[in-house]
């Protein structure tokens, strides 16, 4: 039996060729806009970029409450609290309730039941529920935290959810809370995907230069979708997809050698 190892060599290179093929390894590119977008799509959201977050109908909002204008949080007169160590650990060990923000907008808290916070800011809100709790205790003094403002990174290196603990966060920050551009990432094609997804606003930013570098100033918002196209080198990802077979095909063809060296 003789074993044609030309035959074998040109299919190999053939899978080689198919699989490099830029239209195979483009597969996975998400989110292709067309020729017609241009900067001035984005001028929109840079100019809310200094916004503060308004509170939207489902965000969980954090309550805490204290009275004597705050006094307890500050204690500048700590020997007054010193012998009452078990009532402060207690206080400090409470459970922390979240607050559904419902559809009509109206958030029900204790003692106070119902309060309309939707489309407040957060400074707004507080200064909201504290006249609100002042008509039940003495000098209110509250602050409010929005716990589920996050958005979605799609890159080279996997998806990750992203907390935004601070307001007016920037793209540049979400991408560094991401671990940055890795070199698969390609900083010219970075595209921000924002309200319902089945009409969505696309904008896209290349970072690649200073002029594209001030279009990350825009704020991302709760609910936003980032996705930083990979970059992709065919030959050598079709190199690394065909390993495999190159490794069957090199032990096939040893051994048809060994068949053919013991048979003769």
């Amino acid at each position: 039996m003789i074993f044609n190892i030309s035959t074998i060599r040109w299919l190999f290179l053939g899978c080689v060729v198919f699989l490099s093929s830029c239209k195979v390894y483009k597969q996975d590119i998400m989110f292709r806009l067309d020729d017609n977008f241009t900067e001035e799509d984005l001028s929109e959201p840079v100019k809310k970029a200094e916004e503060n977050y308004l509170i939207q109908v489902n965000d969980y909002i954090e309550l805490n409450l204290f009275t004597n204008d705050g006094e307890r949080i500050i204690d500048p007169n700590p020997e007054i609290f010193s012998g009452n160590n078990n009532l402060n650990n207690r206080l400090n060990s409470r459970q922390q309730f979240e607050y559904l923000v419902q559809v009509d907008g109206v958030v029900k808290l204790p003692v106070v039941d119902r309060v309309n916070l939707a489309g407040l800011t957060v400074n707004e809100a507080e200064i909201v529920l504290q006249s609100a709790y002042n008509e039940f205790y003495k000098d209110c003094f509250v602050k409010i935290k929005v716990n589920n403002r996050r958005v979605v990174l799609l890159g080279a290196n996997g998806g990750q959810v992203i907390l935004l603990e601070n307001e007016n966060v920037t793209l540049a920050e979400v991408l560094a809370l991401y671990g940055g551009l890795s070199l698969g990432a390609k900083a010219n094609n970075i595209k921000l995907i924002r309200g319902d997804l089945s009409n969505p606003m696309v904008y896209q930013m290349d970072l690649t230069t200073i002029d594209g570098m001030r279009s990350t100033i825009i704020k991302v918002e709760p609910g936003d979708i980032i996705y930083v196209e990979p970059w992709r080198r065919p030959w050598l990802a079709g190199l690394r997809d065909v390993s495999p077979i190159l490794s069957i095909t090199s032990s096939v063809i040893a051994f048809f050698l060994l068949i053919q060296s013991i048979t003769r």
